[in-house]
Formats: structure tokens, sequence, C-alpha cells
């Protein structure tokens, strides 16, 4: 019997697709719902750490309750008539995944754990319906969903970060006490796989090339991202030309775009310095007229065009749900910038070492390019089927070096060749180049980091800033883009010990 609702689970049984990050909250949520679970994955080690992660209450494992098996042997277990009636997919399985293929052929559904999670808290599973707030774009959405949450619980609202920041969305939905406002980071992955979510009041923050290895074309990973405009109030970065252009075929009754130039009516923006609302009614519930000013738009955290978008699309969605304007000023001078997001690591010889691992796509490189000043750059890891070339063009005339490091390097150095011929370019073999497993980390990573800032620092003079900012993810050498930052911040660490010897 094919699943439809999540009421339906009762009774049914559930594959989950992978027992990764979104696993362990999938499978505590199907099983709460009355499913049986089986968890398929292609690590022994992690299907084990499954099964003693999840906990239905205090002391209370599920251990018993879950089944594992290899991916090979769910490939079977879906084509066996009756054996599945639902598979819920870990958000980074592609659609063309052998699996998620076989249950499609099969007339199987198949669900990512935040199509779950919707269905089962709009049928009232949990409760009341929670409101939904989603972020997303291609970058700053980590950085906004912080700022977000932390206005909704400064305005008194029961509220928590979930998705790809603060927990999964499953375990926002379980959560007790009870959360009633879900702050979700959503990456368009998660919304490729969840077709009915339609939150109350969502933002696209921006679009660029990202992920296109695994969505096919720039057209559907923007498609997904634009799903979280089809709420009640619709939220866009007007300075972004993509994520402008979504908003007037959004179908949300309530429109907003946020810039970091004067705003218009129906916007939020910048006026003599100051972070304005011109969309919402102020806080007595008069017209905001020419705008009720909120907050200083250089004390915002972190700093620059990027970090005031951010905050005033943060400050939007608050303000659709009823937070004042003075609980988000409150919010934001509270705020604290998350790690690995164009942090000064040290300065050593008049030279800055800044730290943006978050970078992790060439939109996102920008911003740490262009903040000022001549830059050193190290860059590279996996470019996911983005082109380098438009930002090499750009941020030329900034670059006194870079140093390339990570399987996709060469086209990195390609494109500097083509767009930047007068920079030096040192390439660093990765010791990655003959290993095609895109999962496979670098076997001595940190030795490849400490070459690779030893050698930023001879190329760069005093004054300048060695930036890593890879504008590539990192499971090529590295576990995570975390990983990769700490991995910088220790070679940064031990060159200022050489130099203090």
């Amino acid at each position: 019997m094919a699943i439809n609702r999540a009421s339906e689970i009762l009774g049914s049984k559930v594959l989950v697709a992978g027992a990764g990050v979104s696993g362990p909250g999938a499978v505590r949520l199907i099983l709460r719902l009355g499913g049986q679970v089986t968890v398929a994955d292609g690590r022994p080690e992690a299907l084990d750490a499954l099964r003693d992660t999840v906990v239905l209450s205090e002391g209370d494992s599920a251990r018993e309750l879950i089944t594992t098996v290899s991916v090979d042997a769910a490939e079977t277990l879906v084509a066996a008539s009756g054996a599945v009636d639902l598979v819920v997919t870990s958000p980074g399985w592609r659609p063309d995944s052998p699996l998620l293929l076989a249950a499609a052929a099969a007339g199987i559904p198949v669900w990512g754990d935040v199509e779950l999670s919707w269905l089962a808290d709009q049928e009232g599973c949990f409760g009341a319906p929670r409101t939904w707030l989603a972020v997303t774009g291609t970058n700053g959405k980590t950085t906004t969903t912080a700022m977000l949450a932390d206005m909704l619980t400064g305005g008194g609202l029961a509220a928590s970060a979930c998705g790809n920041i603060g927990v999964p969305v499953p375990d926002a939905l379980l959560a007790d006490p009870r959360v009633d406002y879900l702050a979700a980071e959503l990456s368009s992955f998660q919304l490729h796989w969840a077709p009915s979510c339609r939150p109350h009041v969502g933002v696209v923050l921006n679009i660029a090339e990202d992920h296109l290895d695994w969505h096919g074309s720039l057209a559907a990973y923007t498609a997904a991202k634009a799903q979280v405009l089809t709420g009640d109030v619709a939220v866009v970065g007007a300075d972004d030309a993509a994520a402008a252009a979504l908003l007037a075929d959004a179908p949300a009754a309530t429109r907003v775009s946020v810039t970091v130039a004067k705003p218009n009516s129906g916007q939020l923006g910048i006026v003599d310095g100051s972070l304005v609302d011109r969309a919402f009614a102020d806080d007595v519930g008069g017209p905001t007229g020419e705008g009720s000013a909120f907050y200083e738009a250089d004390r915002v955290r972190p700093a620059g065009a990027a970090g005031q978008t951010d905050a005033l699309a943060a400050a939007a969605m608050a303000r659709a749900v009823g937070v004042s304007h003075r609980d988000i000023a409150a919010a934001l001078d509270g705020f604290e910038v998350a790690a690995h997001r164009a942090a000064e690591v040290a300065t050593i010889d008049e030279i800055a070492y800044v730290n943006d691992s978050k970078a992790t796509n060439p939109h996102a490189a920008r911003t740490s390019l262009l903040a000022g000043g001549m830059r050193v750059w190290i860059a590279g890891g996996l470019l996911k089927g983005a082109s380098v070339d438009e930002l090499v063009a750009e941020v030329a005339p900034v670059l006194r070096g870079v140093v390339l490091i990570g399987r996709d390097r060469a086209e990195i150095a390609a494109a500097l060749s083509r767009h930047a011929p007068q920079v030096h370019v040192v390439e660093l073999p990765s010791g990655d180049d003959n290993d095609t497993s895109e999962a496979a980390p670098e076997r001595d990573s940190q030795s490849v980091m400490d070459s690779a800032v030893r050698t930023a620092a001879e190329l760069a003079r005093p004054g300048d800033t060695v930036l890593l900012a890879p504008a590539a993810a990192s499971m090529d050498m590295f576990t995570n883009y975390g990983h990769r930052g700490d991995s910088f911040v220790a070679a940064v660490a031990a060159l200022e010990g050489e130099e203090d010897r």
C-alpha cells in the first residue's frame, strides 16, 4: 500500500535511505507515527551508530525497533511486492540514485525528511500545526536563519532554528517543550524532496550557480529554491536579479523585498545609515510612511552588504509574524557570527589571515574577495558544476596571488589563465587526483593546508590578506567546511609559532 498521508504511516513499512545527519530524526518521527522502519546505508558503522542514537524517550532505546540493510539489499526490497510502502530519503541522495529510481519504478512514494515533517504537522499528528518560516538562497542562509531564530525567541515566541542549522526538522517537530515557530534553513536538496511544503513565510536571498551537478540545470535549482515563496508571505533579496525575478510569480498574498539601498514601499532597506522598514506597519499599528528606522547598519555583524541583507531579510520574516522592531534590534545587538564565515584568525607580520571556509561556491567567495584590500586567495575543492570565470574576471584586480588545492583546482587555474594572467598562481597536488569517490577524504589534508598557508604567506605583502574562500565544496579533502576551516586555523597557528621562534 503506497502512503499518501503521514497519518497512513501507522502500521506501514517505511524505508529510510541514508543513516547520516537527517536519518535519526526521520526514524524517530516515523516510529512516533507508528511505522515499521528499515534503514539503508552503504556504511555499516553509520547504520550501527544510528541504531544507538535513536531514543523515543529518556533511556528508551529504539534499537530493537530498527532494521538495517545495505543499499543493494534495499534495492531488492523495494522491488518486492508489498515490502515497502514509503521511502524517506536523506536530502543529499540524487533523484537518479538506483535505489530511488527502483522505488519510483515500483510506484512507491519518495519523501524527504522535510516533506515527512510538513505532512505530519499539517495533519495535526503532534498537535496544532506550527508556523513555518523557511530561509533559502545560494548564500547567507545560515546567518539569516540564526538571526531570525534570535528575533523570534527575543520576541517571546517559542521558536527553534532547524533544518541545516540547529536540529533536524523532525526533531524540532517532536521537541518538548513544544516549539510553535520553526525557523528552518532549507537547502535546494531538501526543497526538491518536499514538494508539498508551503511555509507561512519564506525568503530567497539570492540565486547563483551551485549544485548544478545534482539538479542538472540552473532552472531546476532555482525552481527548488522558489518553492519557499508559495506560502502566505514571500520575501526576496531585491539586489540579486535572479532572486528578485521570482517575486512577480510568487503566489503569496504578501510580497516583500529587501535592499541595501533606499527602500520603496513594500521593502526593507537602508536610509541614512539605518535599517528601515517600509513593508510592515509600525509597532503601534500605524502606516509605515517613510519607514521605521530600527537599527544602525554599521553595527550589523557580519559587516558589509551581505550581512546587512541577511539582517533585513530576517527582520522582514520576524515582522511578518508580529515581532517588534525593538525586539529585532535587541536580537541583532546580541547576534554572534558563526565560525568559518569571514573570521579573522590572526595578523602576522602585518598580513591578515581570514577563514571563510563557508564560501563553498563562487558566489559566496565573491563577498570576502571584494571586502577591501589585496588578497592572496586560497581556493579549490569540488566546484559542483559551477563556473568560476565570472568571479575570477571580477576579482582579478585585488588578487596578489592564488594558491589552489583540491580536485577541481585545474578548472580555477584555467579561469585565472584566461582572466587574470598577470596573477601568480601556485597549484598544490592534493593526493586525491586519481580517486573518483567524492566522499573519500584526503589522507593528509592538514599537510596540504599547511603548505597552502606557507605558500600564501610568501606571496603576500604587508597590508594584504591571506583569504581562505575556496569557492568550492570540501568533501574531496575534508569531512566538511568546518573541518577545512579548522585546518586553516591550525595552519595559521603553526605559521605564527614559526615566526615566534
